[in-house]
């Protein structure tokens, strides 16, 4: 598994949903639904005019498996949210644990970064167990309108 920065043109080639790309292909039925991935194509625009890198291919044998980055660049603290999804047919052999390994690896390069966050859904135990496992500890939880509770999670790169 490998974390290749996220382009413009690799978002277009997602929504496009056909053909190879760079040496790339998409796993069947692509990544993730297109308003999720304009979405995504959006943040990772803002990430790059303004804050440097923070959105990722997680890519196993030439295949995305999965997107992975920061939500936003960091706070006036330090503090950047994060955020992770790996396909279906990919889930359940370790690729989310080992990207969010390698977010805090590159989040722990960068001296404006001091803290990531993440939110999980409060039955989402995978994920729980992805953040736990890379050391995020739980930092409260929140009531949201459209996702109900959800879990707040930090680690400290200090």
């Amino acid at each position: 598994m490998k974390l290749i920065p996220a382009t413009d043109a690799h978002f277009a080639w997602m929504l496009a949903g056909e053909g190879g790309f760079e040496g790339l292909n998409l796993p069947e039925g692509g990544v993730d639904r297109p308003g999720v991935l304009k979405y995504l194509r959006r943040v990772a625009e803002d990430l790059r005019t303004h804050h440097g890198p923070g959105s990722w291919l997680v890519v196993v044998d030439g295949t995305v498996a999965g997107l992975c980055g920061y939500k936003h660049g960091p706070s006036a603290d330090g503090a950047v949210e994060i955020g992770y999804g790996i396909v279906a047919a990919r889930r359940g052999q370790g690729l989310a644990t080992r990207a969010v390994a390698e977010i805090l690896s590159l989040a722990a390069g960068d001296a404006r970064i001091h803290r990531l966050t993440a939110e999980t859904a409060a039955d989402n135990i995978a994920s729980q167990r992805v953040l736990a496992a890379n050391g995020f500890v739980q930092a409260g939880s929140r009531l949201d309108p459209e996702d109900g509770l959800l879990i707040l999670w930090q680690a400290s790169l200090s």
